[in-house]
């Protein structure tokens, strides 16, 4: 069954990818709660003491509705935190987000949303792949928009497993995203979940994305990660990505 819903999910993302033309230049889907049409094709290599993880994966989104958009992302794995190397699928999420309220204050554009995401584990746990359990995960955030065209978005978002090992973990997350002249952007992402069925762990980390639009219907980007906490899920990891809007 599992096999079956990646399958799907790779299905997907080919009827997206051959969408129609862009129509009006795009928020930058950097941002969870932007509106648009995009596949990313992405690759993030994670140190830590037990090995490395290389993650392979497909990110993309499209809108239903101007007010209900889908999120898939599908990963694959190579790894040798078992002491020997490994690679399978990991996981597959599907989100929905639906945008409830739009508006303007006296200084800033604001957009609120709640959502879930829906995840399930493809990997197998003797190949140190995936996290055998199978998730739902609730989410309320909101996207704040400055003059400076600065973004804030702050969320949270609650993860509790429904199969296989237990998951109990509330993620607070703040991003901020800037853009730039010549097609250019930064954003910061900064996470700080709590394990609360795992003595309040809170493995924290924070990202930064360097990234450039090269026309109108592609981006390129790259990623630096770090873990923040003793009980950090890794020490520093790099990434790239391709974006294809339309």
């Amino acid at each position: 069954m599992k096999t079956s819903l990646a399958l799907s999910l790779a299905t997907l993302v080919a009827l997206t990818a051959h969408a129609a033309e862009p129509e009006a230049p795009q928020e930058n889907a950097s941002n969870p709660l932007s509106k648009g049409k995009n596949t990313d094709f992405r690759v993030q290599s994670f140190d830590s003491d037990a090995g490395t993880i290389n993650d392979m994966y497909v990110d993309g989104a499209f809108m239903v509705n101007d007010k209900l958009k889908i999120k898939y992302e599908l990963h694959y794995w190579e790894t040798n935190v078992t002491g020997q190397s490994e690679n399978g699928w990991q996981s597959t999420t599907l989100k929905g987000i639906y945008f409830p309220k739009e508006g303007q204050t006296e200084h800033f554009k604001y957009r609120l949303a709640v959502g879930m995401d829906w995840i399930v584990d493809l990997g197998d746990e003797d190949k140190g792949i995936g996290f055998n359990s199978d998730q739902v995960a609730p989410f309320v955030g909101v996207a704040m928009g400055f003059k400076s065209k600065l973004m804030l978005i702050p969320l949270v978002q609650h993860f509790v497993s429904y199969s296989g090992d237990n998951v109990n973990m509330t993620a607070f997350r703040m991003i901020a995203l800037q853009p730039f002249g010549d097609g250019y952007w930064a954003k910061v992402d900064a996470k700080l979940p709590v394990e609360w069925n795992n003595d309040g762990n809170t493995p924290a980390s924070i990202e930064l994305q360097l990234g450039k639009n090269l026309n109108e219907r592609v981006a390129l980007y790259t990623d630096f990660l770090a873990g923040l906490s003793n009980d950090r899920a890794y020490d520093w990891g790099v990434g790239v990505g391709i974006r294809f809007k339309y």
